[in-house]
């Protein structure tokens, strides 16, 4: 089971809950993690990916303090008790 942390922004969608425990196999896709996220907190999926399935442009996701789109994107590996961050990038100028 991993840990999901949630941005404020987002916590309407996990009762206030700042963190969300997620039960998934050891070494589950990033994408699989997101999916069952997801199904328990409605509403949160598609806030964090798009219609095509993708990460939103102005979302980033962490495990474990790696930027998952730096490693294999949504097909990063999840250990079981990794530490899932999802983070709103800010945007200005």
């Amino acid at each position: 089971m991993c840990r999901v942390g949630v941005p404020g922004a987002l916590r309407q969608y996990t009762d206030g809950a700042p963190s969300v425990p997620v039960e998934h196999a050891d070494g589950a896709s990033l994408a699989d993690v997101l999916s069952t996220l997801g199904t328990s907190c409605p509403g949160l999926g598609r806030r964090i990916l798009d219609e095509r399935g993708e990460l939103r442009r102005y979302v980033n996701v962490y495990v474990d303090g790696e930027d998952a789109r730096r490693l294999s994107g949504l097909g990063t590996p999840v250990p079981a008790a990794a530490e899932v961050l999802i983070v709103p990038s800010g945007a200005g100028g």
